[in-house]
C-alpha cells in the first residue's frame, strides 16, 4: 500500500527531522590529532642552562584539551637521536587500548630514535590528568604535560567558577638523568640528592651566585626563568588545576593570603573542604577554587615548598597577579615560609579529609576477594641499594609483559609471583631490618578477572636510623577506592573493620605516610597488564614497583607497532 502525504505534512516532517539532528547531541566525541616531536634542547627553566627534553620546543609540553568521549591521536616522533622514548597517559584508564598505556617494558617496546609512534585512545572521564615519559628517568628531564578533560556540552559540575587554569609543579636537577642513574646503580651507592630548584609551570629561580657555577651557565636575566604569573581579575573565582610531576619531592602549595577549596582529586569530585596550603605528591592532581578577593592593588606570592624531606631546595615561587598590576611586579611581602618539613599530622589529616562528593559517590564493593599487603623497604642486593616490596625488588623484562602473555612467551619473565604479604608478626617497621638483603624478580601478580582486590601499602624504616619516607603510589589502568589510612603497623584483623566503605574517594595515586599504612580497593576489570609503582623516579628505578595482569584472554590482537624488542624482534611492522 502506498500512502501519499500532503505538501504541508511533508514540510512538517522534514522540519522535525532537522530539529532532531540539531538538538540531539552525538554520542561519539571528536577526534583530536596532535603531532609531537621529542628532542633535546638547551633550556634555562631556573636560569641555569642545561639539556632538557622538549615537545615541539616546549617544556612543559603542549596541553591536551578535550571533552569526555573524545579520541586522542598523538603522532610521536622521537628525535632524541641516541635515546628511546615512551609516554604514559597518567590517569587515563585505556579501557580497550591497554597497548597505548605508554609504559615501556610493560605494555610496549620503546620508540627508537628516528621512529614515529602513534598513540590512540579515548578520554572516557572528565577531570585533570597528566602525561609524562615512562622510559628510564626521562620524566625529570622535562618530558611531561597536562591533560584537561571537560564535561560534554550541557552538563554541569557540582561547583561553579569563572575561569579555568592549569599548572604543573615539578622539581629540577642540573645533573643529567644518566649521571643520576649511574650513581643509583653503582657500588658504592651515590644518591641523587635534593633537587636544585622547584618549578611552577616550568619556571623557577636558582641562585646564580652559588659558588662553583661555571661562568655563562647561569643568568638571572634570562626571560626563560621569569617567575610564572597567574593573572586574575579581582572578585572572580578560578578553578586552578594543580598537578605534581616531581621526581622526588612531596610539596606544600599555597597562595599568599588566599584560601583554596578542594573540589576534585584525580578526576573525581571531592566533598569540598578549605585549605590554606595543599599537600600534593608526585602523580596527584587536584582542582581548587580560589576567589581573587584580596587587596587588588598588589600581587601575591604562590609558593611550593618541599615537605617530608629535610631538603635544602629553595621554595618554588610564582606570582598571583591581580590585573591590571604588571605580572612581573613583585609582591611587597616576604614569601610564605610554608609548613615544617617533618610535621606529618597535617599531611595525614588532609589525606583523611578527602571524601567523595555527595551525589557523585561510586559505592565500593563491601568485601574483597584477595588481600595483598606490600611492605615498602629499602634493601641491599649484591652490594647495590634497592627498594623492595615484601623483600622482592622489581626489574623490568626485555620483552613487554603484554606481548609475552598474549603470545605465550612465558620464558621471558619469572613465572613465580611475588609474595602476597610479609612476616607480619615478627617484622619491626620502626627499626632497620635485621637482614637488609633482598632478591630481585620480574614476576607479576596474576589477578582473577572482575574480582575485588585490596592493597595495603605498609611503610617501614629505611636503612638509615629513625627514617621512613613518603611514597606516592600510582596504579595504571584503574582508579581505586582509598578505604583507609593509619599509623604504625597495619592489623589485618582489626583495621579493616574501620574502612570507609560509605564515601571513599577514588584516585589513581595515593601516598603512604612515614611509619604508616594506606589501604586501597579496586576491581580487576580492565583487561591488560598494569604497573603499580612508587612515582618517585629514583625509587621506581631502584625496584619499587609491581605489575598486575588481568583478563589477557579477553583482548583481541595486539598492534604490531608496540613490538620489536626482546623476543618480539621481527614481530614489528610499521
Amino acid at each position: 500500500m502506498v500512502v501519499f502525504l500532503g505538501s504541508n505534512l511533508m514540510k512538517f516532517l522534514a522540519y522535525c527531522i532537522l530539529i532532531c539532528f540539531v538538538t540531539v547531541p552525538l554520542v561519539e566525541g571528536r577526534v583530536r590529532h596532535y603531532k609531537w616531536e621529542v628532542k633535546y634542547e638547551f633550556k634555562s627553566p631556573d636560569c641555569y642552562k642545561k639539556l632538557a627534553i622538549s615537545i615541539n620546543g616546549r617544556s612543559p609540553g603542549p596541553s591536551i584539551i578535550a571533552q569526555q568521549g573524545d579520541t586522542i591521536i598523538v603522532e610521536l616522533k622521537n628525535s632524541l637521536l641516541t635515546e628511546n622514548v615512551a609516554i604514559h597517559w597518567h590517569g587515563i584508564r585505556q579501557i580497550g587500548t591497554p597497548w597505548f598505556d605508554g609504559t615501556e617494558g610493560v605494555t610496549q617496546c620503546p620508540v627508537l630514535p628516528g621512529d614515529t609512534f602513534v598513540y590512540k585512545f579515548v578520554v572516557d572521564r572528565p577531570g585533570t590528568y597528566l602525561y609524562h615519559a615512562h622510559y628510564g628517568m626521562q620524566r625529570e628531564a622535562g618530558l611531561y604535560g597536562s591533560i584537561r578533560v571537560s564535561l560534554p556540552n550541557g552538563e554541569s559540575e557540582p561547583f561553579s567558577y569563572d575561569y579555568d587554569r592549569s599548572i604543573i609543579l615539578s622539581d629540577w636537577y642540573h645533573n643529567s638523568t644518566y649521571e643520576q642513574a649511574a650513581g643509583l646503580s653503582s657500588i658504592p651507592f651515590v644518591w641523587v640528592g635534593e633537587p636544585h630548584s622547584i618549578l611552577i609551570q616550568g619556571k623557577g629561580r636558582f641562585n646564580c651566585s652559588t659558588p662553583g657555577i661555571e661562568a655563562g651557565l647561569c643568568n638571572t636575566t634570562n626571560p626563560e626563568c621569569t617567575p610564572y604569573a597567574l593573572t586574575v581579575i579581582p572578585r572572580k573565582t578560578y578553578r586552578l588545576r594543580i598537578g605534581s610531576l616531581t621526581s622526588l619531592s612531596a610539596l606544600s602549595f599555597e597562595i599568599e593570603g588566599h584560601n583554596m577549596t578542594v573540589v576534585e582529586a584525580d578526576g573525581h569530585y571531592v566533598e569540598p573542604f578549605v585549605v590554606q596550603n595543599l599537600f600534593i605528591y608526585s602523580g596527584e592532581t587536584y582542582s581548587v577554587l580560589i576567589t581573587a578577593d584580596q587587596d587588588p592593588s598588589r600581587n601575591y606570592w604562590a609558593s611550593a615548598k618541599v615537605v617530608s624531606r629535610n631538603s635544602n631546595t629553595p621554595n618554588g615561587l610564582a606570582i598571583f597577579n591581580y590585573y591590571p598590576n604588571h605580572p612581573r611586579r613583585s609582591p611587597p611581602t616576604v614569601p610564605p615560609p610554608g609548613p615544617r618539613w617533618n610535621d606529618t599530622e597535617p599531611r595525614l589529616a588532609q589525606s583523611i579529609a578527602i571524601k567523595s562528593h555527595q551525589g557523585y559517590i561510586h559505592p565500593p564493593p563491601q568485601t574483597s576477594d584477595r588481600v595483598i599487603v606490600m611492605l615498602n623497604t629499602q634493601n641491599r642486593i649484591n652490594g647495590n641499594v634497592r627498594w623492595s616490596i615484601n623483600n622482592v625488588s622489581f626489574n623490568l623484562p626485555h620483552t613487554p609483559y603484554l606481548i609475552s602473555l598474549k603470545h605465550n612467551l612465558l620464558h621471558t619473565f619469572n613465572q613465580n609471583p611475588p609474595p602476597d604479604g610479609y612476616d607480619f608478626a615478627n617484622y619491626d617497621i620502626y627499626s632497620i631490618a635485621m637482614n637488609v638483603n633482598a632478591t630481585t624478580s620480574n614476576g607479576i601478580y596474576k589477578l582473577k578477572f572482575n574480582t575485588t582486590v585490596d592493597i595495603i601499602l605498609q611503610n617501614a624504616n629505611t636503612m638509615n636510623p629513625n627514617n621512613s619516607e613518603t611514597h606516592p603510589w600510582h596504579l595504571h589502568g584503574h582508579d581505586f577506592w582509598v578505604v583507609g589510612y593509619g599509623k604504625g603497623k597495619f592489623d589485618k584483623f582489626k583495621d579493616p573493620k574501620n574502612y570507609n566503605l560509605v564515601n571513599p574517594i577514588m584516585k589513581n595515586t595515593v601516598p603512604v605516610h612515614p611509619y604508616g599504612w594506606t589501604a586501597l580497593r579496586f576491581r580487576a576489570d580492565n583487561p591488560g597488564v598494569w604497573a603499580f609503582h612508587c612515582h618517585i623516579e629514583s625509587h621506581f628505578f631502584m625496584g619499587m614497583g609491581v605489575v598486575f595482569e588481568e583478563g589477557i584472554e579477553k583482548l583481541g590482537s595486539l598492534p604490531t607497532s608496540i613490538m620489536g624488542c626482546g623476543d618480539t624482534k621481527g614481530f614489528h611492522r610499521p
